[in-house]
């Protein structure tokens, strides 16, 4: 059925609110939207890696979560999840639990990128019926806004100062999209909380009802260590798609789709100007880091058009 976002916002609601993540959060707007993904019907188990999402949204004896939630340390939420789908697919085999329940992890980029990545290889590579979710927020937002491999090069944060003598962050940020495609499960896809949903639902239903493991990177956006006005939100990560600094893309089975090109792609930097970590970059002398960090964005997304067969 055509994605019809009236009859998607009727629902029920599987994340409510009434959390404790900031305003202005990309976070709660990623996991309520994975989830409105599911079937009314399905019941799902969720973990979620220490951080943000995971500290604000359960505060014993509140929850903010309508499905069964597992806490999980900073490094091991793919594989508390994997290890809670296995026990489903043996006690249902031995007709002990009747109905469909859906596994989904979900992690932060210093508990997907960095901490993680070893038991969330482990998972995906032993194909275990699931989905994985990091939400990127581009450093350790939760524990002081310390860098992660997530982190864009040229980014002011707490480890990686932008000084007189070192401007941020000094490494490009990995690729996690691609590390994963590179593990040849059935469904890896990146997406953001854009317009009216559409891409991120999609790809999240695609993920859920994918047999094998899935994995979604989606952008978002931290207003503390980004430095943005929390109203900007959703500008950001319209921007960040326009650029092409986050491009829109699935890969089923090994095949690359691109889902949106723009048809102006705008310059990196008015993604960059709108956010504070970044505001060295505009000072008189830094034209030359600027211009390092639109080849670096115009090289990865020409790679990318050409894995999908397309042309720039």
């Amino acid at each position: 059925m055509a994605y019809n976002l009236k009859e998607v916002a009727k629902k029920p609601e599987r994340f409510t609110g009434g959390h404790r993540m900031c305003a202005g959060c990309g976070a709660p707007v990623v996991a309520r939207q994975i989830l409105r993904a599911l079937k009314p019907e399905d019941h799902a188990v969720i973990g979620s890696a220490t951080g943000c999402l995971e500290v604000s949204t359960f505060i014993y004896p509140y929850t903010a979560w309508k499905d069964s939630f597992i806490h999980n340390a900073f490094e091991n939420s793919a594989v508390t999840v994997a290890g809670a789908e296995a026990a489903y697919v043996a006690m249902k085999r031995k007709g002990k639990i009747s109905g469909d329940t859906k596994f989904i992890a979900f992690g932060g980029d210093g508990g997907t990128y960095d901490i993680g990545i070893q038991s969330l290889s482990g998972a995906m590579e032993r194909g275990h019926d699931m989905v994985y979710v990091c939400y990127d927020n581009g450093a350790y937002m939760n524990t002081g806004i310390q860098r992660s491999s997530a982190t864009p090069k040229y980014a002011d944060t707490t480890t990686s100062p932008a000084g007189k003598e070192i401007p941020g962050k000094q490494q490009w940020r990995k690729d996690l999209t691609e590390i994963m495609v590179n593990h040849h499960i059935p469904y890896v896809a990146q997406t953001a909380a854009i317009g009216n949903m559409k891409d991120l639902y999609e790809k999240a239903e695609k993920a859920i009802y994918t047999k094998g493991p899935a994995f979604l990177n989606v952008l978002a956006p931290c207003p503390r260590g980004w430095q943005y006005n929390t109203p900007d939100l959703m500008e950001l990560n319209r921007l960040a798609v326009e650029t092409c600094f986050w491009p829109l893309y699935e890969v089923i089975d090994g095949k690359y789709i691109v889902n949106y090109k723009p048809k102006n792609k705008l310059p990196v930097k008015d993604f960059l100007k709108v956010q504070g970590r970044f505001k060295h970059l505009f000072r008189a002398g830094n034209e030359q880091m600027l211009e390092e960090i639109q080849a670096e964005v115009d090289k990865r997304w020409a790679e990318l058009l050409r894995l999908a067969g397309e042309e720039a």
